[in-house]
């Protein structure tokens, strides 16, 4: 009995804890149906006194977010594709070939997840511009192919595939990619779909790197087109929630479908872009 009274307990604190987290959002999803004179006025209310889908209508047809969807989705699509597979080669090396220089190599990208993000950007920035990648959505898709979690989710995972598994391949006539792409990669499935699902979030979330990559408003990503709807002088706020709300609608159904992967402990702790 009193170690079900101290599950319950926990349950119930863990539910207190869960709509203390929920009602920020609930308030956000609610407030985006509100007319801009409801969502400051006193005193405040959680529901809608008058429901209106106008913030919606609006963002959608004044912003062009069809654009801006399809711009994102463009970059987070082809650099999830990229990062997987760049990833998984390179991971693969680093666990089945043995050379101190590759060791030397795994190192040296491992450091790079101390360093923040900004304190590359200088350098990466004038990398892309050299190369005449300014102003074009593979300006953003390029540097944002290798990353240092994927490459190492990858070599730790191969290193648990038994050597002698290849070594049979290569007897059998099987060459180097063949090997890969038929044998390892496929092995390597599961942490092939939680590398994508984070890139995928990273890429469609991503804000400070595209707003320095871009200045063509017909090339701009979904986060800095939030950042255009706030004028120099006033805020339609009711037309910036509804376009949030918009922006949140793919994160929302990747996690629905692929929630047992996001979820899962083991994989998801000690990520870094």
């Amino acid at each position: 009995m009193r170690i079900r009274g101290v599950n319950i307990g926990l349950t119930v604190l863990l539910l207190v804890l869960a709509a203390l987290f929920a009602f920020p959002m609930l308030w956000f999803l609610l407030s985006s149906f509100k007319p801009g004179s409801e969502l400051f006025s006193l005193p405040l209310s959680l529901f809608p006194d008058n429901w209106t889908a106008s913030g919606y209508e609006t963002a959608w047809t004044r912003f062009d977010f069809w654009r801006y969807f399809a711009n994102t989705g463009t970059v987070a699509v082809i650099t999830t594709f990229f990062t997987v597979l760049v990833s998984a080669m390179t991971g693969y090396a680093f666990a089945k070939y043995k050379a101190w220089w590759l060791q030397a190599f795994f190192i040296c990208i491992l450091i790079t997840t101390m360093l923040p993000t900004e304190v590359i950007m200088p350098s990466t920035f004038a990398i892309i511009r050299d190369l005449g990648l300014y102003n074009s959505l593979a300006g953003i898709i390029v540097p944002s192919i290798i990353t240092a979690t994927g490459i190492f989710m990858f070599r730790q995972y191969f290193r648990t595939v038994p050597d002698e598994l290849l070594e049979a391949a290569r007897i059998d006539g099987v060459g180097e990619f063949r090997a890969f792409f038929q044998i390892m990669l496929p092995i390597a499935k599961p942490i092939a779909v939680v590398l994508a699902i984070f890139s995928f979030q990273w890429r469609w979330n991503d804000y400070i790197w595209p707003l320095i990559v871009l200045n063509d408003p017909n090339k701009y990503t979904l986060q800095i087109a939030l950042r255009s709807i706030v004028g120099a002088d006033n805020i339609d706020w009711s037309v910036l929630l509804s376009a949030s709300v918009i922006s949140l609608i793919p994160m929302v159904i990747l996690f629905v479908i692929f929630q047992r992967q996001i979820m899962s402990a083991d994989i998801n702790s000690g990520l870094k872009d």
